[in-house]
C-alpha cells in the first residue's frame, strides 16, 4: 500500500504541472508555485566536512551519504565538437539536484549518456571496481572528440525521510 500511496501523490504532482502548461490563466511566473522550493530541498541534506572521517557506524540508520559530483567537458584541444559543448563547461550534482551555471546549457544527448553512471559514481565503491577509477565518458556522437570527466567534489549526508516515504523493512522510522 505505501507504494500506491506514493505513486498516487506523484501522479497528482504530474497532473498539476501538466494542467499548468495547458491552462490559459497561468503564466510562467506562477510555475515556481508548483515546484519544490530550493531552500526546502537543500535543508534535507548537509555537506560533510572535507577532513571528517565518517564510518558506516557513525551514520544514523535514518541517514545516508552520497558524493557530490562535477561533470566537466574535457577533450583534445582543437578536436571537432558537435554536441554544442565548450571545453570547461560543467554541471554539478548534489544528491538528485543537477545544477548548471547561469547561462550555460548541456546537450540532452550527452546528458542521456551520462545519467546512468551518475548514481553509481555518487556511492562508495570498492577501490578495485572500475567505477572507482574510470572517470571519463566519451560523447555519444562517434564523430565528436568531446569527453566528460566525472569528479567527486565532496560528500553530503541525507535524511532518508526527506527523500522517500517508504519505510525500511522492520524499522520504526523511515
Amino acid at each position: 500500500m505505501p507504494f500506491r500511496a506514493g505513486l498516487a501523490g506523484s501522479v497528482r504532482k504530474v497532473v498539476k504541472v501538466f494542467w499548468f502548461f495547458f491552462s490559459k490563466k497561468n503564466t510562467l511566473s506562477s510555475l515556481p508555485q508548483l515546484l519544490p522550493r530550493a531552500d526546502v530541498i537543500r535543508s534535507s541534506c548537509r555537506p560533510i566536512e572535507e577532513n571528517s572521517s565518517i564510518s558506516q557506524d557513525d551514520t544514523s540508520p535514518a541517514e545516508f551519504e552520497l558524493y557530490d559530483l562535477r561533470v566537466e567537458v574535457v577533450g583534445p584541444s582543437g578536436g571537432p565538437i558537435y554536441c554544442g559543448a565548450r571545453l570547461g563547461d560543467f554541471f554539478d550534482l548534489h544528491g538528485e539536484m543537477l545544477i548548471l551555471p547561469p547561462g550555460q546549457g548541456f546537450s540532452i544527448y550527452s546528458l542521456a549518456a551520462l545519467l546512468p553512471l551518475l548514481p553509481a559514481k555518487q556511492r562508495a565503491a570498492d577501490p578495485l571496481d572500475w567505477m572507482s577509477t574510470d572517470a571519463e565518458v566519451a560523447c555519444p556522437d562517434p564523430n565528436c572528440s568531446t569527453r566528460f570527466r566525472i569528479s567527486r567534489t565532496g560528500r553530503r549526508r541525507f535524511l532518508r525521510s526527506s527523500v522517500t516515504a517508504v519505510k525500511l523493512p522492520g524499522a520504526a522510522c523511515a
